[in-house]
C-alpha cells in the first residue's frame, strides 16, 4: 500500500509518500523497521529514472516501512529551495522523523536514514544531531558539500549569487545563504559522532561525486569506538545508478544489509562479551 501525504515544516507543506509492506497487517504486535529516503541536490522524492520510487517499492517488499519526501522547494513541496540550506534540510529531516516515529507501527530501534549524494551528507549530519537515527545507508555520498555543489553548478553561478543576491540554476534560485550553509558543514569531521551502523555504496563510474570519498568515509567510520561500517562498490555504476543491472545490485546490497540487522546485533553481542 502506498499513501501520499504532506508534513508541515515552519508553515510549509512538504510532500511525502509512505510505502507500507504488504504483510504489515499480518505482523501482529511486531513493529516495522523504518527507512526515510533523503534525495540529493535539487532533486525530488521520485529520483532520477525513478530511483527512489523503485528503491522504496523493493524495500517495502522486504518488510520495511519506507517514507520518501521532497525537501522544501523541490518536487511537490512548498517553498524556494535556494532559501533552505543544509541546516534547514537537517531540520526538515528531523521533522519528517517526528512524523514517522509518531506512527505506532514503527520500531524506534530500527530507524534508518537512506541518503543519496547531498542527501547522504544531510543524513549523516542529521544522525549525529538526532539519536533517534540508529543506522545510515549512504549512496554516492557528498564529502565536501561546498566544493562538490560548486563543481556541479559552476563558479559563475556562485559569483552571481554573491553579487546579485541570487542566481538561477535550472530554475532554482540559489542565495548566498545556501552556499554559506554548505561551507559550514564537513561530513568527514562528523563521522566520529555517530555510533550506529553504516552502509556505504558507490559506483566506480560516478563522474559527479568521486568514489574515493566512500573509501575515505569508510576509514573514518572505522576509527570510531563503536558501530560497524560496510562498503559496497558497484563496478561502472554512475552517480544515479541509471542502468537496470546497477539498480538491482544497489537495491539488493541495501536490502541484504538492512535485513541483516538482527545478525549484526548478535555478532556485536558475542563480540562484546
Amino acid at each position: 500500500m502506498v499513501h501520499s501525504l504532506t508534513i508541515r515544516y515552519e508553515g510549509l507543506a512538504l510532500a511525502a509518500t509512505i510505502h507500507y509492506p504488504q504483510q504489515a497487517g499480518e505482523r501482529g504486535d511486531r513493529k516495522l523497521p523504518l527507512v526515510i529516503i533523503n534525495h540529493g541536490f535539487a532533486g525530488t522524492r521520485i529520483g532520477v529514472d525513478r530511483l527512489f520510487v523503485l528503491a522504496a517499492r523493493e524495500l517495502a517488499q522486504q518488510g520495511h516501512l519506507v517514507l520518501r519526501f521532497d525537501y522544501a522547494g523541490c518536487g511537490e513541496s512548498e517553498g524556494n529551495y535556494g532559501d533552505h540550506g543544509l541546516d534547514s534540510m537537517i531540520e526538515q529531516t528531523r521533522t519528517v522523523l517526528d512524523y514517522a516515529l509518531g506512527l505506532d507501527i514503527v520500531d524506534p530501534c530500527r530507524v534508518t536514514l537512506l541518503g543519496h549524494s547531498l542527501g547522504a551528507a544531510v543524513a549523516l549530519l542529521t544522525a549525529v544531531r538526532d539519536r533517534r537515527v540508529k543506522s545510515l545507508v549512504l549512496w554516492s555520498p557528498v564529502g565536501y558539500p561546498f566544493n562538490d555543489i560548486m563543481r556541479i553548478v559552476g563558479r559563475k553561478t556562485y559569483d552571481e549569487a554573491v553579487t546579485k543576491g541570487a542566481a538561477d540554476y535550472l530554475g532554482y534560485s540559489l542565495t548566498p545563504n545556501f552556499f554559506d550553509a554548505l561551507l559550514r558543514h564537513q561530513p568527514f569531521q562528523e563521522t566520529q559522532k555517530f555510533s550506529g551502523d553504516v552502509l556505504l555504496v558507490h559506483g566506480t563510474g560516478d563522474e559527479t561525486i568521486p568514489v574515493d570519498y566512500t573509501f575515505l568515509l569508510e576509514k573514518t567510520f572505522w576509527l570510531r569506538g563503536e558501530g560497524r561500517c560496510e562498503k559496497v562498490i558497484i563496478f561502472q555504476a554512475d552517480h544515479t545508478y541509471s542502468r537496470g543491472e546497477h539498480k538491482k545490485e544497489l537495491f539488493k546490497a541495501t536490502a541484504d544489509w538492512l535485513n541483516g540487522y538482527e545478525q549484526r546485533q548478535q555478532e556485536w553481542y558475542h563480540w562484546s562479551i
